[in-house]
């Protein structure tokens, strides 16, 4: 009895660890998606953090239900195994609904791809010839001059590979120079020209029966959430309380 219960021990001990080290892979995921894309893709990792953190409270239940079984209240074990059954079924239902209706949802995230902090201390540990500030500056006009002129932010797919390709910049100069040299993410980045065409949209006059829904869908969004909370974060408004103050 004794060593069954220490093998169970040593069993959710091994579990927990492994809940843990999803959570940091998940951490560095959401880096790596914020420094490298600006559309679709950042719903992948909403999705993976829900099913992480669906999948944690299932476990948790389920440790319960072992503690309440060598305890004086089998009872609510039983319970608790119950529930466990349904759960799991809804779970398997949710799964199912996501993957047939986002299918996109399950793309990985590009294996080469590191985060700038990690590049950064190559270049210092390698020695790398680092970009000057004259060759800096022209890389950021160009960058400047080509989200303004060929506005790429418009694809809500857009990926900081797509622009590398386009502008002959390679991805980690680019990285560098947004993430780094700019202070911001590649998603924030691109979502500051998706913001300010939308806030010309607003206060375009012969434009001002077009719906919120229209705009957000038109400058590269993807969803009405990620819409509001990038105005938000840039005018301090919502784009209905923005176009109502003009």
């Amino acid at each position: 009895m004794i060593e069954f219960q220490f093998i169970h021990i040593l069993i959710h001990l091994q579990i927990i660890s492994y809940i843990i080290a999803v959570f940091r892979v998940l951490r560095k995921s959401k880096k790596l998606y914020l420094e490298n894309y600006a559309g679709k893709s950042i719903s992948s990792y909403h999705w993976l953090f829900q099913f992480t953190v669906v999948l944690t409270i299932l476990y948790a239940v389920a440790l319960l239900k072992n503690i309440f079984k060598f305890s004086d209240y089998p009872h609510i074990s039983e319970g608790l195994k119950i529930s466990l059954w349904v759960s799991s079924l809804f779970i398997f239902c949710w799964y199912l609904f996501k993957a047939l209706n986002n299918p996109d949802l399950f793309r990985n995230v590009d294996s080469k791809l590191k985060l700038v902090s990690e590049i950064i201390a190559e270049e210092k540990s390698s020695e790398q010839p680092t970009i000057d500030e004259r060759e800096y500056n022209e890389e950021l006009i160009k960058l400047k001059k080509y989200m303004i002129e060929e506005k790429p932010f418009l694809n809500s797919s857009l990926t900081i590979q797509d622009i590398s390709n386009n502008i002959g910049i390679p991805v980690r100069d680019l990285s560098l120079l947004i993430n780094h040299q700019l202070g911001q993410h590649f998603y924030d980045f691109v979502n500051t020209y998706r913001i300010e065409n939308a806030m010309d949209i607003l206060k375009d006059t012969t434009k001002s029966k077009v719906t919120i829904l229209e705009i957000l869908y038109e400058v590269g969004f993807n969803s009405k959430s990620s819409f509001n909370t990038a105005f938000k974060k840039h005018t301090g408004n919502t784009p209905t309380s923005y176009r109502k103050n003009l």
